[in-house]
């Protein structure tokens, strides 16, 4: 996709089409990656502003993620070519045209400033704004509303249902899985497909296969596969996501937050992973690691739960020498991410409590005032 450069006769110059995004991309999800996936599809080359902590905070409150996080959450999805540290929370012709980009793409959901004033107004005036669809079924708000329902409660009535003889694949009241919560996202072969990269192992590729849950993809899981990656000249790098059952079986409460569904976009939206299984089992078979020709196994320092029966789900791998354990170096995991997460959200709506009562106490102070003078 070249744009025509050339202001008049002769041979036109062609370049590549710019494209720009930008947001707070705190707590990034399959959704924001589908957001940038379907701007680069625009253009030829996309580059993502990312807000910095003091502006989020000035017009949203403060994030859960440091920048220095985000920006990295940002850098590690594969349709991003560039990042764009400490973008204004107002996007204008004067950022555009600093980044050499065409024009700008958000979603079809209105971003106001602290003032109420449309973020995008200045470039839609002048004709640099794309939109893109937004991805139902998933947002902030609901990942969030997801982890506020973490409560043993929850699990133990799962668990009174499996007791009365409840099956594995039933689901909630309205049909929701139970491990999931309030997830409405609705996978389709087309959503895969456009996620997925498409590429076949290639003679001279290292295979390496790692396996988890991978819920709420997040730092700690890009820490560690960036690491992995760099374990060969040409990775080729497999996940393997376990079903909702399984992860719950070893997680508890009820987790996953994200289902198996989710969990793959997420993961396939990684520029560091070329495939994934989904479904996968939870011990590492030899008809699993002779079926995808695996040549490395790697596990990061989280805890390794025994199979069902006791058994070591690495045995296999580690009996044919196959195994290394990876230091990220992130202490990060998904329990300490939905702590911070929803640490930050209570105290966010303590702040709007205070702030309301604050303005409420201001306007009867008012009413009284203006009572006493008639």
């Amino acid at each position: 996709m070249l744009r025509n450069g050339a202001a008049g006769g002769g041979a036109a110059a062609q370049r590549p089409v710019r494209v720009w995004c930008d947001g707070c991309y705190d707590m990034v999800h399959y959704g924001h990656s589908n957001q940038l996936r379907q701007a680069r599809a625009m253009g030829d080359y996309l580059i993502v502003g990312v807000h910095t902590d003091e502006e989020i905070a000035k017009h949203k409150g403060p994030p859960v993620f440091t920048q220095e996080e985000r920006y990295k959450m940002v850098q590690a999805i594969k349709w991003v070519d560039e990042i764009a540290p400490g973008a204004p929370y107002v996007t204008t012709l004067e950022t555009l045209d600093k980044y050499n980009c065409d024009f700008c793409v958000h979603g079809d959901d209105i971003t106001l400033t602290i003032d109420g004033k449309d973020t995008y107004e200045e470039v839609k005036t002048a004709g640099r704004y794309r939109e893109c669809k937004r991805t139902q079924g998933v947002s902030t708000t609901d990942l969030v509303g997801r982890m506020l329902l973490m409560t043993k409660a929850h699990h133990s009535n799962i668990v009174s249902h499996r007791a009365l003889g409840g099956s594995l694949e039933s689901r909630g009241p309205k049909g929701h899985s139970p491990w999931t919560g309030v997830s409405q996202f609705l996978q389709t072969s087309q959503k895969i497909i456009q996620f997925a990269s498409g590429k076949e192992p290639q003679p001279g590729d290292t295979i390496i296969y790692v396996a988890g849950a991978f819920d709420l993809f997040h730092i700690g899981h890009v820490d560690f596969l960036e690491k992995v990656h760099q374990l060969a000249e040409r990775p080729y790098i497999i996940a393997g996501l376990h079903f909702d059952q399984e992860v719950n079986r070893y997680k508890g409460k009820n987790y996953p937050i994200m289902n198996i569904h989710e969990r793959t976009l997420s993961v396939l939206a990684c520029r560091y992973v070329s495939e994934v299984v989904i479904g996968a089992p939870y011990a590492v078979t030899a008809d699993l690691l002779d079926h995808f020709k695996v040549t490395l196994v790697c596990h990061g320092m989280t805890e390794v739960v025994p199979d069902k029966d006791g058994s070591d789900p690495y045995e296999e791998p580690k009996r044919r020498g196959i195994f290394q354990l990876v230091d990220s170096g992130s202490n990060l995991t998904t329990d300490l991410i939905v702590q911070r997460i929803i640490k930050n959200r209570l105290e966010f709506e303590a702040r709007n409590q205070k702030k309301e009562a604050k303005e409420l106490a201001v306007l009867e102070a008012m009413k009284r005032l203006e009572e006493e003078k008639h």
